[in-house]
């Protein structure tokens, strides 16, 4: 899909490699970073999670070959509500990749947009390692104030979760969204997944970065209507948006307060949890199940 669409970036998550680790096609890559944790050596638990690493490393890299921009590897979700264990593997993803011969600036490292990932994407050392620090997956509507650090901010529709399959295009709400972080001279923002039809991308027009599933490139191709533009830098300074400042206690309070944010955080943190307990299964049994006697 990559070779075909052509992609400016590209993004991975523990769920696509969790898949992808399972195609016969990408088994050299799992081999290798099997090694990679075997070599390393102690507990086995701590070569599973050193095989992991190199692994969305291993697959990050080879996406990389084929596209000019950027590559987003995820820290694990479940380090989502402890800051210092965040910029950790944060960093270690980054010298893997450094290892690897992919220089920073063709790395995005997505962290959870929790008040702890948050931090860890504002921390100074990880902004010294990496000169494109994070992105903050499923962010809601009230943080822009406190984003500044981040690369990529992903407002997500909450009308996707409430349409029961209805087609929506995102609303006006959402676009103040956008809109705040250019006006206040956040960094670029990005729409992600998921999409149902090339309506709802058209109607972002002017986002700076928008994750596209392969089928919906696709249709995109086919399309020759003219775009119009929705979002942009002069409506976002024309508009009477005004800057908040939260400390911790009032971003609990109204993230709290926003149901969108408190059940697709939640839900996105526990999901992509799931998966990289069972990529640590499948790692652990090629690794280990001799030994183990299985």
């Amino acid at each position: 899909a990559i070779d075909q669409y052509k992609p400016q970036d590209a993004t991975t998550n523990p769920s696509l490699i969790l898949a992808a680790a399972q195609m016969p096609a990408y088994q050299e890559l799992v081999e290798e970073a099997i090694a990679y944790g075997k070599k390393l050596g102690g507990p086995q638990e701590e070569q599973v999670q050193n095989a992991i690493d190199k692994l969305y490393v291993l697959f990050g890299a080879e996406i990389l070959k084929k596209i000019p921009g950027r590559v987003s590897t995820e820290v694990d979700a479940r380090l989502s509500f402890d800051k210092d264990a965040m910029v950790a593997r944060a960093r270690r993803l980054i010298e893997l990749y450094k290892d690897a011969g992919v220089s920073k600036d063709r790395i995005l490292i997505k962290l959870s947009s929790t008040w702890e990932g948050i931090q860890a994407g504002k921390a100074a050392s990880l902004q010294v390692e990496c000169s494109v620090v994070c992105a903050l997956p499923l962010l809601c509507p009230f943080h822009p104030a406190w984003t500044r650090g981040c690369v990529v901010l992903c407002p997500l529709s909450w009308a996707h979760t409430q349409s029961s399959g209805r087609s929506l295009c995102p609303s006006e709400e959402r676009h103040r969204d956008l809109h705040s972080y250019k006006k206040f001279g956040y960094r670029p923002s990005s729409w992600p997944l998921p999409f149902r039809n090339t309506g709802e991308i058209k109607a972002l027009a002017g986002c700076d970065f928008l994750t596209i599933s392969p089928k919906l490139l696709g249709e995109l191709l086919k399309d020759s209507s003219k775009l119009v533009p929705t979002l942009s830098a002069k409506a976002a300074q024309a508009s009477d948006l005004e800057k908040i400042h939260l400390d911790e206690k009032a971003f609990r309070w109204l993230h709290n307060e926003d149901q969108m944010a408190v059940e697709k955080l939640s839900d996105g943190i526990r999901k992509f949890a799931a998966d990289a307990v069972k990529l640590e299964r499948v790692l652990a049994d090629r690794m280990f199940s001799a030994e183990n006697g299985k």
